[in-house]
């Protein structure tokens, strides 16, 4: 049985940490959906998460940010645009696909040589997400194909044991992955619909300045 801490409780988010730093892998709530999260420095923490999951290891793992100005971890700077959707939409549940830092870990970098990156709406996990560093390879905590995990019951149902901590934060309302986009030149791809509806997208495409 994994230990189940409130994220509110003393000491819960250096416990989780420290844990993290330790190569193990822990869930938490996000403003989506709860995920797994390892960190950045240990390669076998994200392998982890790959098994624990039954992730295919075709598909790289996100990363989440404690704020925009840690892009640069794992990230080369993106285009101004790509950078104006990041102002307009974060913290929340938009994913932006970006240009990998060469020393980007293997697991979160695409075939294409991209990352995809989140800051979530949640204060105490971007927290913790800053104290590990400020980026986190993470992925939704739930079995590949079956339902996002939207309380920490619901992690502890599917993934069991094989997750060193799991902070709780109750029930997420919202219980729908993020809305992935890419950027490619004068144009957006929506890679997966979620969260933020594509007329949302659409309408702040249009009002894009430079920065």
């Amino acid at each position: 049985m994994s230990r189940i801490l409130s994220i509110i409780e003393p000491g819960a988010i250096q416990q989780a940490v420290d844990r993290l730093n330790a190569g193990e892998v822990i869930a938490f709530p996000t403003d989506t959906v709860y995920a797994l999260a390892g960190s950045l420095d240990s390669p076998v923490a994200a392998r982890r998460i790959y098994a624990i999951k039954g992730r295919r290891f075709d598909k790289p793992l996100p990363v989440l940010l404690s704020n925009a100005d840690r892009i640069s971890r794992v990230a080369n700077t993106p285009d101004r645009r790509t950078l104006a959707l990041a102002d307009r939409f974060w913290p929340g549940p938009l994913t932006l696909i970006m240009p990998a830092r060469a020393d980007a870990i293997a697991e979160t970098v695409g075939e294409d040589k991209t990352v995809a990156l989140r800051v979530p709406d949640h204060r105490q996990v971007r927290a913790l997400i800053e104290a590990a560093g400020g980026a986190l390879a993470t992925t939704s905590a739930n079995l590949s194909g079956a339902e996002p995990s939207k309380s920490a019951v619901e992690v502890e149902r599917q993934l069991g044991s094989a997750v060193d901590l799991i902070l709780d934060d109750g029930q997420i309302r919202c219980g729908v992955a993020s809305t992935i986009v890419r950027v490619i030149g004068d144009r957006f791809d929506i890679v997966r619909l979620g969260a933020i509806p594509a007329n949302q997208i659409e309408t702040a495409w249009r009002e894009l300045r430079p920065r």
